[in-house]
This record gives structure tokens, sequence and C-alpha cells, in this order.
């Protein structure tokens, strides 16, 4: 059976669902699996947009050749060099070895520098067009969302936007492909923890692509990740507004590493005053067992971090560290902080955090607290103040 779906006349997806990955490059867990789209035009001239993951591509082959039943592939788009879109490039040439490929200046030394792959290229620039009989695509560059060659084909006869990684989402589709068939709640994290860990560094760059393409008529995303989108497109268009702004909301992140309980113990005396204050949306993370991606998702929402760590060899936990080092290289903004944690004798990660608000910028609302052994009374007070000072720094901006 091929798995092929029509989504508008003589266009399809044909992508595929990879349940078998845990963890997507390497570093970020995937528990409800990742979709990667592909898609065809089949019109005079008949073409591929982005290609899929390698482990998938005999698959992916077969539902193109069933799909075109003899004819051959005339273009293949690429939008996005990463390997998750480019991995069946080479499987789609030995199919099709007169393939003519598009892409833009910088598309190319990739292709070159990953596959070996230097001859039958196509050169687009900005607002390039190419026509396929009834289909016209044209082509709009989107550096930075998020590698430099990135860019962006929008099929102005249905007003459809193929948008490479933007828009796109974690999750495999489970069944329907659209919004409007699948469940949108269940996928709402993968949705926003795939923008803040592959996107969220890019803020401005993405501002930059959302003005540019706001003018376009668009009626249908069809991301390389996650659902496609017809019936909810003004929702994920705001999201990506809202984040890349750094908009966020009135709450508190607190995240810990604690070894022996007693950082963890500072963590839950400040989020009870916390919520003494009024602040509801409070969410505590152990960094030794959550990882940062879904950290760095919450720290998105929430306007106040409060980061806290023991003492390790005269630094911050190595679990916090990975975190500080995390928001540091994403350049995360407009957020306030407060530090805590714990020592035995020498100092711990005080410093290191002083280091880390200095240099990611946010503003600290209150002295630290660092207890030595077992938080005291006179701890439990500090806790206190860090609390009131960021509940109160809250209602000011929030």
């Amino acid at each position: 059976m091929n798995l092929a779906r029509e989504i508008k006349k003589d266009i399809y997806w044909i992508g595929v669902n990879d349940r078998r990955t845990h963890i997507f490059e390497n570093y970020w867990p995937i528990p409800k699996g990742v979709a990667y789209n592909s898609y065809i035009i089949v019109d005079e001239k008949v073409v591929v947009i982005d290609t899929i993951e390698r482990s998938k591509m005999d698959d992916y082959v077969e539902n193109i050749e069933q799909l075109l039943n003899g004819r051959k592939v005339d273009y293949l788009v690429i939008n996005h060099m990463e390997p998750d879109h480019t991995g069946a490039i080479k499987a789609l040439l030995c199919h099709y070895p007169d393939v003519k490929i598009i892409g833009n200046a910088k598309t190319f030394p990739m292709l070159k520098n990953f596959y070996g792959v230097c001859e039958n290229l196509m050169e687009v620039k900005e607002g390039d067009s190419l026509d396929l009989g009834k289909h016209k695509l044209n082509f709009y560059m989107a550096p930075m969302l998020h590698w430099p060659e990135t860019m962006v084909t929008f099929e102005s006869t249905e007003g459809i936007l193929f948008s490479g990684d933007i828009f796109g989402a974690f999750g495999t589709l489970d069944g329907g492909i659209f919004d409007d068939e699948v469940d949108l709640d269940y996928l709402e994290e993968e949705i926003s923890r795939y923008y803040s860990n592959i996107v969220g560094k890019y803020g401005q760059p993405a501002q930059t692509a959302l003005k540019k393409l706001g003018g376009l008529p668009i009626k249908m995303v069809c991301a390389t990740h996650g659902p496609i989108r017809r019936s909810h497109i003004a929702d994920i268009v705001a999201k990506y507004d809202k984040w890349s702004k750094y908009d966020t909301d009135k709450g508190v992140v607190i995240v810990f590493s604690s070894m022996y309980g007693n950082t963890e113990k500072m963590a839950d005396i400040i989020a009870r005053f916390l919520a003494e204050k009024g602040i509801k949306k409070i969410r505590i993370h152990d960094a030794s067992k959550t990882h940062p991606s879904y950290i760095i998702n919450d720290i998105f929402r929430y306007k106040g971090v409060i980061l806290g760590s023991c003492a390790y060899n005269g630094n911050a936990f190595p679990t916090m560290e990975t975190l500080l080092f995390e928001l540091e290289h994403m350049g995360v903004k407009n957020h306030v902080v407060a530090f805590f944690g714990g020592k035995a004798w020498a100092g711990g990660a005080m410093p290191r955090f002083n280091q880390f608000a200095e240099k990611i910028k946010w503003e600290v609302v209150a002295p630290s607290c660092e207890a030595c052994g077992c938080p005291k009374d006179e701890d439990f007070e500090t806790c206190r103040n860090i609390a009131y000072a960021m509940a109160d720094k809250l209602d000011e901006i929030c």
C-alpha cells in the first residue's frame, strides 16, 4: 500500500514516521517520535520538495516510484540541508539520475560536503520562481532558521508554504497528517519544545522571516516535521511571533541540582513562599533527572527563573553547568533571575551563577542564598526574600 496522501490536487505528502529513534540529533529526547515530511508535486514537471532521514529511504523511494508510475522526477528542491531532510538524496539520485537540484548559493557547498553532489544544480535567489505547468513555485531566503542556507518555497496556485523546519514539531503523525485531524493538545509540548530548543536561539531571524512571509496569501503550511497546518495557521504564526520576541507569561521556573537533598529543600521552600505571594505558575525541575530541553521549554514560557546548585569541586554541579551552558549558548533573552544553593566547606556555585547572569544579561532580583550544610533558619529567611522579590518583580513587569 502506498502511504502517500494527496493534500491538494496533484500535490502529495510523502513523509514517514520515526518511532525507533530515542534521541533526535543525538541530544533531544523524542518520546513521541518524530515525522520527516517530504512533498511531491506531479505536474507537467515533477518536483520533490525536501527528502527524509536516511533510515527510512527504501520505503520513501518505493512510495515515489508507485506514485509516479514510470514518470521521472525533474526537480528536487532543498529548503534545508540538515541530514534529517537530505538523507535520501543519494538514493533519489540513484533512481532519478537526471534530476535537477534546486537550492541557493549557500546550499551547494553543503551538498558537496555532505554527499559529494556537485552536478545538475539550479541556483535560485530571493523571489525567483519556477513554472511546473499548473503550479508555480516561488523561493524566499530565510537564513539562520536555523542554518545559513535555509529557504522556503511558496506554491502560489494553491497558497502552500513549504516552510522547512519553520513551524515544525516533534511527534509522529498518528493517522492524520493535518492539524484538524490530530490532537494538537497532545502535541502542544512537542510543538513548543521543538521551537524553544531547535529554533529558539534565532529569535531575530524568525521575526525577519515572519515579516517577509506575512504578505503571502498562505492557505496551508507544510513543514518538514509535525502536522500540516490548514485550519490553525494563525495560531502557529502567533506562537512563533510571541516566542521569537521572548514574550513570556507570569510564572517562575525553579531548577535545582542537589546531591543529598539540602538544595532541593531550599527549592521547595522558595516555591512555598512564591505561592504565598500569589504566584500560581511554578515549575520545579531537578536538573539531574530532567533533560535540558524540557527545562528550556518552560523557561521560554515563564518570566522568572530561580536556579540552585550544591557545590561540586568548587563549582556548580555538572547537570546545572550543562543547563547554564545551554542557556548561554542560546542567548535566551528577557528574564529575571535569582540564585540559591549549598556548600560543605569552600564556595560552590555562586561565582558561576554571577558569571552566568552577567553573560546572559538577566536582571538579578535578590541577593543569593548559599547555605553551609543543612539550611538553617537564616537561610530559609533569605529564601523567603528571594521568593518575595521575584513575586514583586513579576507583579511589576507582567
